[in-house]
């Protein structure tokens, strides 16, 4: 795994309606993104990120942090430097990384702040009986 550490440096959730207000259609939107990327030596790099779910005018929360990645470092501060982006397999493997540890933490903060979570919620569609009988199996 080229993902050596992470950690959270910054915290920041806040919620901008009263809680009496319930909107009709809240649309949350997820953005990760890579700030600075530094070289630590030849098979390590520091990339600092910000990752922000916004609740369409309800709230946002923020989180920022690094990590720490393993491999051609020197190249890959290098893209970063001259063209403020990555190879597709290092981008992907970092923002995996940033969503799958920043959306239970932004989970949290959202139900300290009473925000629906940040994550889709499963639909439940229970459909009514069918009037004459015992519903029938599919065959």
């Amino acid at each position: 795994m080229p993902i050596k550490r992470f950690e959270l440096t910054s915290l920041d959730a806040r919620r901008f309606a009263k809680s009496g207000e319930k909107p009709k259609n809240i649309r949350i939107d997820h953005n990760s993104s890579v700030t600075l990327v530094t070289e630590i030596n030849d098979k390590e790099a520091n990339v600092d990120f910000r990752f922000t779910a916004s609740y369409s005018g309800l709230g946002m929360i923020r989180i920022e942090g690094s990590l720490i990645y393993e491999g051609d470092a020197p190249k890959l501060v290098q893209q970063w430097s001259t063209k403020n982006n990555m190879p597709n397999e290092v981008a992907t493997e970092i923002h995996t990384t940033i969503m799958n540890n920043c959306i239970p933490e932004a989970m949290l903060l959202a139900r300290d702040i009473r925000l629906p979570p940040p994550i889709p919620m499963p639909k439940v569609n229970i459909q009514a009986k069918k009037k004459g009988g015992e519903p029938r199996g599919y065959a």
